[in-house]
């Protein structure tokens, strides 16, 4: 009797420990790291999912981003050179916020948009999205890496703060991989002035074989049903740019939460493989005839929310993403700084 105690108890130590230890698996499979170069490295069950860089621009972005089935999403130019992609707007880099004017600052091109002694009107406007500090970096069943970074005109006056949080999940293995996106404009250093531009918002880059241009297969949809050039400067609660990388469909779904800044947006979506959310351009786009500006008081800020959903598969796309976007925007966003 007291043998086959000690076996139970001994039994029963071992399933606690081997349950204990695949919990702890399962609660760690985002592990971030920060790199030398002071960005965040993010892997997922051991694998590349995407970096934080912050010392190869004007501003900070993420890339490369690595989708469900191992395929690469994001443009590599001009971090990387490929045979055969486009290097067209060398600006366009990964995910990343950018916008052509706020208090005359335009942080969306980068000195490298033009050749030296081109355009020195413009140049002379470019400023920069400095990385100050990181609030949290966080890895376990889901990743956080949140921000403050201050926008900066070319003498380094510092024109709004930027506060951000990004989530990394991956809800469905193998399938889909997510990335919200919360941003505070904050104009933390006095009024500030966001100019009604095209070229505003938060943008990616798309890989290659997604472009429609690339005539590769690559296709745009939005909820409206509104197809690749047809889908520029429309209103739309999400937008999915989707093609066949490695033999398979893969694509990417940019969500609008409810509770964004003048959600829901118009998309700056091109069928050459930009594609932004641009909430500020409300005349630039067409969308109404008299300008869109927003004037913020010192304190004031604008709250950003979004989610990009990088997803295999693809023959029932539409309701799939119907369905994905309704759950995200009965969700509460997340915050910067929560």
């Amino acid at each position: 009797m007291h043998r086959c105690s000690n076996i139970l108890l001994a039994f029963t130590c071992s399933l606690a420990l081997s349950i204990a230890s695949t919990a702890g698996w399962a609660a760690e499979r985002f592990v971030l790291t920060e790199t030398a170069s002071g960005g965040v490295a993010v892997t997922i069950d051991g694998e590349p999912f995407t970096s934080y860089v912050v010392d190869q621009a004007n501003k900070p972005f993420l890339w490369p981003i690595v989708g469900p089935a191992g395929s690469e999403l994001t443009r590599c130019y001009p971090m990387r050179d490929v045979p055969g992609e486009a290097t067209d707007h060398i600006h366009h880099r990964g995910l990343c916020f950018g916008h052509q004017s706020i208090s005359g600052v335009d942080t969306w091109h980068e000195l490298l948009t033009w050749k030296p002694g081109a355009d020195d009107a413009r140049r002379a406007r470019v400023g920069s999205i400095r990385h100050d500090r990181y609030r949290l970096i966080e890895g376990g069943a889901t990743g956080v890496i949140d921000s403050e970074s201050t926008m900066l005109a070319a003498d380094g006056r510092p024109v709004l703060a930027l506060e951000q949080r990004l989530t990394f999940a991956e809800p469905e293995k193998e399938t889909l991989r997510t990335i919200d996106v919360a941003i505070d404009l904050v104009a933390a250093h006095g009024p500030a002035t966001v100019a009604d531009f095209k070229d505003a918002g938060l943008s990616i880059r798309v890989a290659e074989p997604l472009r429609v241009d690339a005539r590769r297969g690559g296709g745009i949809l939005n909820s409206e049903g509104d197809r690749n050039a047809e889908a520029w400067a429309k209103r739309a609660a999400w937008v999915d740019y989707s093609g066949t990388i490695d033999g398979e469909r893969q694509g990417i779904a940019f969500f609008s939460h409810p509770s964004s800044f003048r959600d829901p947006p118009p998309w700056h979506v091109r069928t050459y493989g930009l594609f932004t959310a641009n909430p500020f351009g409300l005349k630039s786009l067409g969308i109404q005839k008299e300008s869109a500006a927003v004037s913020l008081a010192a304190g004031e800020r604008i709250p950003l929310r979004y989610r990009l959903v990088f997803h295999r598969g693809g023959d029932d796309a539409p309701a799939r993403l119907t369905d994905l976007y309704r759950q995200y925007a009965e969700e509460p966003p997340a915050s910067p700084g929560s």
